[in-house]
């Protein structure tokens, strides 16, 4: 009896100060991490919530939403080819990159896009185009659905759209519906578990194509280090389902111009279940395959999705002078 419980007692300690460590590493990750890549924008408070954004160029407003498990360095490449004509402005989503939400606030997609909205509405973004991608696509739908009066269309990137079975395999780790149990694997286990599988994750997400040399440091990619990165992306992914049933039922009644490009290798959402299927229940929608892409394509394909991004951009500057004239004459 008292041999077991020493051992007991050993195996206490043990587990202990197995997750002390992780705990502690965790904490070296965090600071060294917010030591090297510090806010890069600024900062607005909606509703409880602290949005992180970045603001550069002038011209037509473009808005873009980053994906699950991302940030605004996400789309570093498609800024870079988009300020020189456009205004273009980036944010990192309610409780990703360095925006916070309260512990109460809901992640899901519908919340999220009314917080965007009043984002919208605070800086006086002059209904801008709408630029999604993935998760950050269904967001963009939900402006688009809920928010028509603040946006001028979408182009939507290899965007969730349509209800799932379940998370795809690389994401599978992040559906922790327990708020406490996603908190505790986000300070333990979650930021060693990245170090180690992190390349393997990412070579599932980008597949067929290969992650560029320099992903990393041109997208601030060790953000996603971080238990807030896991906390968010995690409380995302479990609440992305809520909205979705409501938001597919609405589709038919979109008015403003759509564009959706897809890759046809994509490993995560499947592009005619997401995009061509999209497609078919928005009037006047387009939709655009790319041989050989995978999910990934506002890093793989810049040039591609930046030409995309402006066809459907000019489209929508077309669609609002319209509207104008229409109620001049009215």
């Amino acid at each position: 009896m008292a041999s077991g419980l020493v051992w007991l007692s050993v195996v206490a300690v043990v587990v202990v100060a197995v997750w002390g460590a992780l705990f502690l590493v965790t904490l070296l990750v965090v600071w060294r991490v917010r030591r090297t890549m510090p806010p890069s924008g600024n900062f607005i408070e909606i509703a409880g919530h602290t949005i992180h954004y970045t603001d550069e160029g002038r011209g037509p407003t473009l808005l873009l939403i980053h994906g699950l498990g991302g940030q605004i360095g996400n789309f570093a490449y498609l800024v870079d080819r988009l300020k020189a004509k456009y205004r273009v402005v980036a944010l990192d989503r309610p409780g990703n990159g360095y925006s916070t939400k309260p512990a109460s606030a809901s992640s899901g997609i519908a919340s999220q896009a009314q917080i965007i909205a009043q984002f919208i509405e605070k800086l006086d973004l002059d209904r801008p185009l709408v630029v999604g991608h993935s998760l950050g696509g269904a967001v963009a739908l939900a402006l688009v659905v809920n928010h028509a009066e603040l946006v001028s269309g979408a182009a939507l990137l290899a965007p969730l759209s349509q209800q799932v079975a379940g998370p795809p395999d690389a994401f599978k780790a992040m559906a922790i519906r327990s708020s406490w149990r996603r908190r505790l694997m986000a300070w333990t286990v979650a930021v060693p578990g990245s170090i180690l599988n992190g390349a393997r994750i990412g070579n599932m997400i980008f597949a067929p194509e290969a992650i560029p040399a320099d992903f990393v440091s041109r997208t601030r990619g060790l953000l996603s280090l971080r238990p807030a990165a896991f906390y968010g992306a995690s409380s995302d992914l479990v609440a992305a389902p809520d909205d979705l049933p409501d938001l597919v039922t609405q589709y038919g009644s979109i008015t403003l111009p759509i564009g959706i490009l897809f890759g046809a290798g994509d490993r995560i959402l499947d592009a005619l279940v997401h995009g061509k299927h999209l497609a078919a229940t928005i009037p006047g929608a387009i939709f655009e395959m790319v041989e050989g892409a995978g999910h990934m394509i506002p890093v793989t394909l810049p040039k591609q999705a930046s030409d995309f991004i402006k066809r459907i951009s000019d489209m929508a500057l077309s669609a609002n002078r319209l509207r104008e004239i229409q109620s001049h004459v009215v």
